[in-house]
Protein backbone atom coordinates (compact mmCIF):
# COMPACT_ATOMS: atom_id res chain seq x y z
CA UNK A 1 0.00 0.00 0.00
CA UNK A 2 1.11 3.57 -0.69
CA UNK A 3 2.53 5.46 2.28
CA UNK A 4 1.44 8.83 0.90
CA UNK A 5 -0.55 10.11 -2.08
CA UNK A 6 1.44 10.74 -5.23
CA UNK A 7 2.41 14.33 -6.03
CA UNK A 8 0.02 15.15 -8.86
CA UNK A 9 1.07 17.57 -11.59
CA UNK A 10 -1.35 19.50 -13.82
CA UNK A 11 -0.75 20.43 -17.42
CA UNK A 12 -2.78 21.60 -20.40
CA UNK A 13 -2.05 20.16 -23.85
CA UNK A 14 -3.12 22.20 -26.88
CA UNK A 15 -4.37 20.07 -29.79
CA UNK A 16 -6.89 20.08 -32.66
CA UNK A 17 -5.09 22.74 -34.69
CA UNK A 18 -4.64 24.79 -31.54
CA UNK A 19 -8.39 25.09 -30.92
CA UNK A 20 -8.68 22.77 -27.93
CA UNK A 21 -6.91 22.51 -24.60
CA UNK A 22 -6.95 19.08 -22.96
CA UNK A 23 -6.14 18.94 -19.27
CA UNK A 24 -3.92 16.13 -18.00
CA UNK A 25 -2.95 15.21 -14.45
CA UNK A 26 0.20 13.14 -14.00
CA UNK A 27 2.23 11.56 -11.23
CA UNK A 28 4.96 9.02 -10.67
CA UNK A 29 7.93 7.81 -12.67
CA UNK A 30 8.40 4.81 -14.88
CA UNK A 31 6.78 3.49 -18.05
CA UNK A 32 3.76 5.52 -19.17
CA UNK A 33 0.22 4.55 -18.21
CA UNK A 34 -2.67 6.62 -19.58
CA UNK A 35 -5.91 6.69 -17.58
CA UNK A 36 -9.23 7.36 -19.34
CA UNK A 37 -11.99 8.09 -16.85
CA UNK A 38 -15.62 7.02 -16.88
CA UNK A 39 -18.79 8.91 -17.75
CA UNK A 40 -18.93 10.65 -14.37
CA UNK A 41 -15.85 12.73 -15.08
CA UNK A 42 -12.21 12.82 -13.96
CA UNK A 43 -11.25 11.45 -10.56
CA UNK A 44 -7.76 10.89 -9.22
CA UNK A 45 -8.20 8.04 -6.78
CA UNK A 46 -6.07 5.80 -4.60
CA UNK A 47 -5.64 3.18 -7.32
CA UNK A 48 -3.90 5.77 -9.50
CA UNK A 49 -1.67 6.70 -6.54
CA UNK A 50 -0.64 3.07 -6.26
CA UNK A 51 -0.06 2.65 -9.98
CA UNK A 52 2.09 5.80 -9.92
CA UNK A 53 4.57 3.96 -7.71
CA UNK A 54 5.72 1.99 -10.78
CA UNK A 55 4.48 4.10 -13.71
CA UNK A 56 4.18 7.65 -14.87
CA UNK A 57 0.39 7.92 -14.80
CA UNK A 58 -1.30 10.39 -17.14
CA UNK A 59 -4.98 10.99 -16.33
CA UNK A 60 -6.49 12.60 -19.43
CA UNK A 61 -9.64 14.65 -18.86
CA UNK A 62 -12.42 14.33 -21.44
CA UNK A 63 -13.26 17.57 -23.28
CA UNK A 64 -15.77 19.57 -21.26
CA UNK A 65 -15.17 17.84 -17.94
CA UNK A 66 -12.22 19.91 -16.73
CA UNK A 67 -12.83 22.55 -14.08
CA UNK A 68 -13.23 25.97 -15.65
CA UNK A 69 -13.45 24.67 -19.24
CA UNK A 70 -16.98 23.25 -19.68
CA UNK A 71 -17.51 24.51 -23.23
CA UNK A 72 -14.61 22.55 -24.73
CA UNK A 73 -17.09 19.80 -25.55
CA UNK A 74 -18.72 22.04 -28.16
CA UNK A 75 -15.54 21.87 -30.27
CA UNK A 76 -15.84 18.08 -30.65
CA UNK A 77 -18.45 17.00 -33.19
CA UNK A 78 -18.13 13.23 -33.47
CA UNK A 79 -16.63 10.11 -31.95
CA UNK A 80 -14.01 10.09 -34.72
CA UNK A 81 -13.04 13.66 -33.84
CA UNK A 82 -12.72 12.60 -30.21
CA UNK A 83 -10.43 9.68 -31.07
CA UNK A 84 -8.21 11.89 -33.22
CA UNK A 85 -8.00 14.39 -30.36
CA UNK A 86 -6.92 11.69 -27.91
CA UNK A 87 -4.31 10.45 -30.39
CA UNK A 88 -3.00 14.01 -30.72
CA UNK A 89 -2.77 14.22 -26.92
CA UNK A 90 -0.63 11.07 -26.83
CA UNK A 91 1.63 12.58 -29.48
CA UNK A 92 1.87 15.92 -27.67
CA UNK A 93 2.84 14.11 -24.47
CA UNK A 94 5.53 12.19 -26.35
CA UNK A 95 4.12 8.79 -25.38
CA UNK A 96 5.09 5.69 -27.32
CA UNK A 97 3.07 2.50 -26.80
CA UNK A 98 1.70 3.48 -23.37
CA UNK A 99 -0.43 1.18 -21.28
CA UNK A 100 -3.99 2.52 -21.45
CA UNK A 101 -6.33 1.93 -18.52
CA UNK A 102 -9.96 2.77 -19.28
CA UNK A 103 -12.89 2.66 -16.90
CA UNK A 104 -16.42 2.12 -18.27
CA UNK A 105 -16.82 4.85 -20.93
CA UNK A 106 -13.04 5.28 -20.84
CA UNK A 107 -12.69 1.57 -21.54
CA UNK A 108 -14.74 2.01 -24.68
CA UNK A 109 -12.48 4.88 -25.76
CA UNK A 110 -9.40 2.74 -25.07
CA UNK A 111 -10.78 0.00 -27.33
CA UNK A 112 -11.71 2.50 -30.04
CA UNK A 113 -8.21 4.01 -29.94
CA UNK A 114 -6.59 0.58 -30.13
CA UNK A 115 -8.81 -0.38 -33.07
CA UNK A 116 -8.25 2.91 -34.91
CA UNK A 117 -4.49 3.08 -34.27
CA UNK A 118 -3.44 -0.58 -33.87
CA UNK A 119 0.28 0.16 -33.46
CA UNK A 120 -0.09 3.20 -31.20
CA UNK A 121 -0.84 1.66 -27.79
CA UNK A 122 0.74 -0.85 -25.45
CA UNK A 123 -1.31 -3.12 -23.22
CA UNK A 124 -4.97 -2.36 -22.48
CA UNK A 125 -6.54 -2.56 -19.03
CA UNK A 126 -10.32 -2.39 -19.35
CA UNK A 127 -12.42 -1.98 -16.21
CA UNK A 128 -16.05 -2.80 -17.07
CA UNK A 129 -15.91 -1.13 -20.49
CA UNK A 130 -19.08 -0.18 -22.30
CA UNK A 131 -19.37 -0.08 -26.09
CA UNK A 132 -21.19 -3.32 -26.92
CA UNK A 133 -24.89 -4.15 -26.80
CA UNK A 134 -26.97 -7.29 -26.37
CA UNK A 135 -30.76 -7.11 -26.47
CA UNK A 136 -30.95 -9.88 -23.86
CA UNK A 137 -28.66 -7.97 -21.49
CA UNK A 138 -29.33 -4.25 -21.94
CA UNK A 139 -27.01 -1.73 -20.36
CA UNK A 140 -28.80 0.50 -17.86
CA UNK A 141 -29.66 4.04 -18.93
CA UNK A 142 -27.34 5.89 -16.56
CA UNK A 143 -27.97 9.17 -18.39
CA UNK A 144 -31.62 9.42 -17.36
CA UNK A 145 -31.24 7.69 -13.99
CA UNK A 146 -31.91 10.12 -11.10
CA UNK A 147 -28.74 10.91 -9.17
CA UNK A 148 -30.19 9.37 -6.02
CA UNK A 149 -30.53 6.02 -7.81
CA UNK A 150 -27.06 5.94 -9.39
CA UNK A 151 -25.30 4.36 -6.36
CA UNK A 152 -27.44 1.22 -6.71
CA UNK A 153 -26.35 0.93 -10.36
CA UNK A 154 -22.69 1.56 -9.67
CA UNK A 155 -22.01 -0.43 -6.50
CA UNK A 156 -22.62 -3.91 -5.22
CA UNK A 157 -22.85 -2.40 -1.72
CA UNK A 158 -23.78 1.30 -1.90
CA UNK A 159 -23.65 1.51 1.90
CA UNK A 160 -20.13 0.06 2.11
CA UNK A 161 -17.15 2.19 3.12
CA UNK A 162 -15.60 2.36 -0.36
CA UNK A 163 -18.85 3.51 -1.93
CA UNK A 164 -19.57 5.98 0.85
CA UNK A 165 -16.10 7.51 0.59
CA UNK A 166 -16.82 8.30 -3.05
CA UNK A 167 -20.48 9.25 -2.66
CA UNK A 168 -20.33 11.49 0.41
CA UNK A 169 -20.67 15.11 -0.78
CA UNK A 170 -18.34 17.86 0.42
CA UNK A 171 -19.47 19.37 3.75
CA UNK A 172 -19.56 22.87 2.30
CA UNK A 173 -22.97 23.42 0.62
CA UNK A 174 -21.53 25.40 -2.30
CA UNK A 175 -18.91 22.75 -2.96
CA UNK A 176 -21.60 20.06 -2.82
CA UNK A 177 -23.66 21.90 -5.44
CA UNK A 178 -20.57 22.33 -7.63
CA UNK A 179 -19.74 18.62 -7.33
CA UNK A 180 -23.27 17.60 -8.34
CA UNK A 181 -23.40 20.01 -11.28
CA UNK A 182 -19.97 18.80 -12.45
CA UNK A 183 -21.21 15.20 -12.36
CA UNK A 184 -24.32 16.03 -14.38
CA UNK A 185 -22.31 18.03 -16.92
CA UNK A 186 -19.70 15.25 -17.27
CA UNK A 187 -22.44 12.71 -17.95
CA UNK A 188 -23.79 15.03 -20.63
CA UNK A 189 -20.36 15.53 -22.22
CA UNK A 190 -19.60 11.83 -22.43
CA UNK A 191 -23.10 10.69 -23.40
CA UNK A 192 -22.78 12.83 -26.55
CA UNK A 193 -20.78 9.96 -28.04
CA UNK A 194 -22.59 6.87 -26.72
CA UNK A 195 -26.30 7.45 -26.21
CA UNK A 196 -29.04 6.32 -26.82
CA UNK A 197 -27.41 2.93 -27.55
CA UNK A 198 -23.79 2.60 -26.35
CA UNK A 199 -22.61 0.61 -29.38
CA UNK A 200 -21.42 2.90 -32.13
CA UNK A 201 -19.90 0.10 -34.18
CA UNK A 202 -17.16 -0.99 -31.79
CA UNK A 203 -18.25 -4.61 -32.25
CA UNK A 204 -17.21 -4.36 -35.92
CA UNK A 205 -13.83 -2.82 -35.08
CA UNK A 206 -12.54 -4.83 -32.12
CA UNK A 207 -10.90 -7.38 -34.42
CA UNK A 208 -8.37 -4.66 -35.32
CA UNK A 209 -7.02 -4.52 -31.76
CA UNK A 210 -3.58 -6.16 -31.64
CA UNK A 211 -2.43 -5.34 -28.14
CA UNK A 212 -2.87 -7.66 -25.14
CA UNK A 213 -5.87 -6.75 -23.00
CA UNK A 214 -7.00 -7.38 -19.44
CA UNK A 215 -10.76 -7.18 -18.88
CA UNK A 216 -11.91 -6.73 -15.27
CA UNK A 217 -15.59 -6.94 -14.33
CA UNK A 218 -17.64 -6.98 -11.16
CA UNK A 219 -19.86 -10.03 -10.82
CA UNK A 220 -22.64 -7.84 -9.38
CA UNK A 221 -22.42 -5.05 -11.98
CA UNK A 222 -25.97 -3.74 -12.40
CA UNK A 223 -25.11 -1.09 -14.97
CA UNK A 224 -23.33 -3.30 -17.51
CA UNK A 225 -24.10 -6.99 -16.82
CA UNK A 226 -21.15 -9.32 -16.40
CA UNK A 227 -22.03 -11.17 -19.63
CA UNK A 228 -20.22 -8.34 -21.40
CA UNK A 229 -16.96 -9.54 -19.90
CA UNK A 230 -17.37 -12.65 -22.03
CA UNK A 231 -18.36 -10.56 -25.06
CA UNK A 232 -15.23 -8.42 -24.87
CA UNK A 233 -13.08 -11.46 -24.12
CA UNK A 234 -14.43 -13.31 -27.15
CA UNK A 235 -13.86 -10.36 -29.46
CA UNK A 236 -10.34 -9.57 -28.20
CA UNK A 237 -8.23 -12.65 -29.01
CA UNK A 238 -5.68 -13.49 -26.37
CA UNK A 239 -7.28 -11.24 -23.79
CA UNK A 240 -7.50 -12.14 -20.11
CA UNK A 241 -10.84 -11.88 -18.29
CA UNK A 242 -11.01 -11.43 -14.52
CA UNK A 243 -14.39 -11.36 -12.76
CA UNK A 244 -14.38 -9.98 -9.22
CA UNK A 245 -16.84 -11.11 -6.57
CA UNK A 246 -18.63 -8.60 -4.36
CA UNK A 247 -18.12 -5.89 -6.94
CA UNK A 248 -20.32 -3.63 -9.03
CA UNK A 249 -19.46 -1.35 -11.95
CA UNK A 250 -16.46 0.38 -10.31
CA UNK A 251 -13.79 -2.24 -9.52
CA UNK A 252 -11.17 0.46 -8.86
CA UNK A 253 -13.31 1.76 -5.99
CA UNK A 254 -15.20 -1.21 -4.61
CA UNK A 255 -12.45 -3.84 -4.95
CA UNK A 256 -9.34 -1.67 -5.12
CA UNK A 257 -6.87 -4.19 -3.68
CA UNK A 258 -7.92 -7.03 -5.97
CA UNK A 259 -8.09 -4.71 -8.98
CA UNK A 260 -4.57 -3.46 -8.27
CA UNK A 261 -3.33 -7.03 -7.87
CA UNK A 262 -4.70 -8.28 -11.20
CA UNK A 263 -3.53 -5.16 -13.03
CA UNK A 264 0.05 -5.37 -11.77
CA UNK A 265 0.13 -9.12 -12.39
CA UNK A 266 -0.98 -8.50 -15.99
CA UNK A 267 1.39 -5.59 -16.62
CA UNK A 268 4.51 -7.19 -15.14
CA UNK A 269 4.01 -10.85 -16.04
Amino acid sequence: MSQAPAAVRDQAVRVWNGELEIHVKSAGTGPPLVHLHGAGGPRWDHLLDRLAERHTVYAVEHPGTSAGDPHAIHRVDSLWDLLLIYEEVLTALGLTAPVVLGESYGGMLACELAASFPDRLGKLVLLAPIGLWRDDAPIANWVSTPAAELPALLFHDPAGPAAQAMLTPPPDPEQAVTAMSSLVWAIGCTSKFVWPVPDKGLSKRLHRVRTPALIVWGRQDRLAPVVYAEEFGRRLPGSRVQVLEGCGHLPAVEQEDETYRVITEFLFS
